[in-house]
């Protein structure tokens, strides 16, 4: 399965979702993980969201648009993430992620992996399997 990583480095889970700029992107499977490619937005923050914000229609069209680009990911991982975002990515069959804090996306895989092998959530298995 595919995984994103909202990210301004490539190595950190370190953005909110909308105004990421850049997206790390992941296959993992039991065996382990594999980089896949890095999907850019913008150079730098995503100011084609950051500056529709209060504009209804557009900023909805601009924030869709990215989670279609972003739809073959079953998982997002992110800082930080509007109700509104959340929900398009769910109705996607994608799962929003928050950070509590800045972490590495290695760290990240790492973590997810051993749940994967231990003791997935129910919405995990099901991720999973779907592959």
């Amino acid at each position: 399965m595919k995984i994103a990583f909202a990210t301004t480095d490539g190595v950190n889970v370190d953005e909110h979702f909308g105004r990421a700029g850049m997206f790390s992107v992941y296959e993992l499977n039991m065996e382990g993980y594999r980089f896949i490619e890095l999907r850019k937005f913008a150079e730098g923050r995503d100011s084609e969201i950051e500056n529709t914000k209060g504009l209804r229609v557009e900023h909805d069209e601009k924030v869709q648009k990215k989670v279609e680009r972003l739809a073959d990911c079953k998982i997002v991982y992110l800082t930080e993430i509007g109700g509104p975002s959340a929900a398009r990515l769910i109705k996607k069959g994608m799962m929003p992620v928050k950070v509590k804090e800045i972490v590495s996306i290695e760290e990240s895989l790492k973590s997810l992996l051993e749940t994967i092998k231990k003791s997935p959530p129910p919405w995990l298995r099901k991720a999973v399997n779907s592959e």
